[in-house]
């Protein structure tokens, strides 16, 4: 039997209204990437705390960035692991979440709009992360609102 996730809407508004750090893998300064402009909106409009990872390392938004999420500083509290990356790549990304959740607090996974790895979800699940996947927040913001369960 196959197993089709779905995204909890509770936990969606939970991730998007509770204050905490996500890191933002794929994010570079390349401003025509969405993940320079959701990552702008979390930190600006929602006041999300952002740790950029991208093998370039970079600085972004003001935030120092790491390679890699074995870069981050121990004891880092980390709410969600954003991953802008392509699908085949993101069970990676989980992986690596996964090795680190302890030492960084990992809480969730969020796997923006077009990124699917049903068979990562299901590991990241199984260590005890929570998981939404294949949307965004911003979109999924305007809903938050409109119901007016935003805080």
């Amino acid at each position: 039997m196959s197993f089709r996730h779905q995204n909890d809407p509770d936990l969606i508004r939970e991730l998007l209204i509770d204050p905490g750090i996500w890191v933002v893998v794929g994010l570079s300064n390349n401003q025509e990437r969405e993940a320079f402009g959701v990552s702008r909106w979390l930190k600006v409009e929602l006041g999300k705390g952002l740790i950029p990872v991208h093998p370039k390392a970079e600085t972004v938004h003001g935030e120092q960035g790491y390679a890699s999420l074995a870069d981050i500083p121990d004891g880092t509290d980390i709410k969600v692991v954003d991953c802008f990356v392509n699908s085949e790549h993101v069970g990676a990304v989980v992986d690596d979440a996964i090795a680190h959740k302890d030492r960084l607090q990992i809480d969730a996974i969020w796997m923006q709009l077009g990124v699917v790895d049903e068979a990562a979800a299901v590991r990241a699940r199984g260590a005890g992360l929570d998981v939404v996947m294949d949307t965004c927040p911003r979109i999924e913001w305007r809903g938050v609102r409109s119901a007016g369960m935003a805080r």
